[in-house]
């Protein structure tokens, strides 16, 4: 699942999986990261449906209403899933390593973790994770509580911090207009 539906205020608003960068739109590049490594994809969207639709994938809305924050797009994705198993990734991260749901994969078997997610350079990537999809009654409950900060319900469950120092570089992600020029030059220079 892509999670393209925040309201992105540090980009004055503008729909982040939308905004062009090196001739398309940020979540095409995100898109093409993900393809190769799951077998079905969906996106989470609470606007521009239309624009989305356009990529000829499902798009799945919040079932919580007034922009609820990740997690309410994680729970959505959890009633779409047609697997035990959901990859998660925001559209404004495009650069994603090629081996992020294999090594995500591994870890939660390894650990018998429940989610894995993604650290690089000191910092837990929160949205760059893997669930294990029987959670989502316990994360109903959750957003029903008034939870809306991944890291605080990640700690209430079994998770697995997977390292990813060796590819820092793969989760810069683009929430102002000068993230996203420097994203562009990076993408255009084949980086």
């Amino acid at each position: 699942m892509v999670l393209a539906g925040g309201r992105a205020r540090r980009m004055g608003g503008v729909d982040k999986g939308l905004v062009e960068i090196a001739g398309k739109p940020m979540i095409e590049w995100t898109l093409e990261a993900l393809r190769p490594q799951v077998d079905r994809m969906i996106i989470n969207a609470n606007r521009s449906q239309q624009a989305y639709e356009r990529l000829g994938l499902p798009i799945i809305e919040d079932r919580h209403e007034g922009f609820q924050g990740p997690l309410a797009g994680l729970h959505a994705a959890f009633a779409a899933a047609a697997s035990d198993y959901l990859l998660c990734v925001p559209c404004d991260a495009p650069r994603l390593p090629p081996d992020l749901a294999a090594r995500l994969g591994e870890a939660l078997q390894a650990h018998q973790a429940e989610i894995a997610v993604a650290e690089a350079g000191g910092r837990l990537h929160s949205l760059h994770a893997l669930f294990d999809c029987r959670l989502a009654s316990d994360l109903a409950t959750r957003l029903d509580t008034g939870e809306r900060k991944p890291d605080r319900w990640y700690a209430s469950r079994r998770f697995v911090r997977v390292g990813f120092d060796d590819v820092p570089d793969r989760f810069v992600n683009v929430n102002t207009p000068d993230q996203r020029d420097a994203l562009a030059a990076m993408l255009s220079g084949g980086a």
